[in-house]
C-alpha cells in the first residue's frame, strides 16, 4: 500500500513540476511525448535536479566551477562537458548575468521523447550586470538528456 501511495505522490509531484512553467513549453516531438513509469521519472528527476541545483551561485568564468568533478560526472565525455560548459558560460555572459553567476535555477518542465531520451526546460535567474539595472536577468535553456550505461547523461548541442 505504501508503494502505491508513494508512486501516486511521485506522479503528482512530477505533474506539478511539468505544469509550473512560466517560460514557455518544450515543443512536443512529432511522435508525441512518452509516459514513463514512476521509477524512471523519479530517477531522471533526481539526477537532473541535483545537477541544476549545483549551478546555483557558481561563477561560470571561474576555474573552480569548470573543474568541479560533480558537474563533470553528468557527461559521458570531457568533450561533451566542454561543449555544454562553454555554451552555458557564453549564454550567461550574453544575458548579462552579474559575475556570470545564476542565483536561482529552476527546472520548469521535462518531457520524455523516448524511454532513453528526455528534454528539460531550465530557467536561470541572476542579478543584472548592466549599469543602472536593478532588476534580475533570465536565461531559459532547453537541454537534452539521454539514458545510457545505467545513468542519465546531458547531451549538449555543438557550438
Amino acid at each position: 500500500m505504501r508503494r502505491v501511495i508513494r508512486a501516486a505522490l511521485a506522479a503528482a509531484m512530477l505533474l506539478a513540476v511539468s505544469c509550473s512553467s512560466s517560460g514557455g513549453h518544450i515543443p512536443t516531438p512529432p511522435a508525441g511525448a512518452l509516459a514513463v513509469g514512476p521509477a524512471t521519472a523519479l530517477s531522471f528527476h533526481a539526477r537532473a535536479e541535483a545537477f541544476y541545483e549545483r549551478l546555483i551561485w557558481r561563477r561560470f568564468n571561474a576555474l573552480e566551477t569548470f573543474s568541479d568533478p560533480f558537474l563533470r560526472q553528468h557527461f559521458r565525455s570531457e568533450d561533451r562537458f566542454f561543449d555544454y560548459y562553454a555554451a552555458l558560460a557564453q549564454a550567461l555572459d550574453e544575458a548579462d548575468f552579474e559575475k556570470s553567476r545564476p542565483t536561482r535555477v529552476t527546472v520548469e518542465e521535462f518531457l520524455f521523447e523516448t524511454p532513453t531520451s528526455a528534454r528539460v526546460l531550465v530557467r536561470f535567474k541572476g542579478e543584472d550586470d548592466r549599469p543602472m539595472r536593478i532588476d534580475a536577468t533570465y536565461l531559459v535553456r532547453l537541454d537534452r538528456w539521454e539514458w545510457a550505461e545505467e545513468s542519465w547523461w546531458i547531451t549538449p548541442g555543438k557550438l
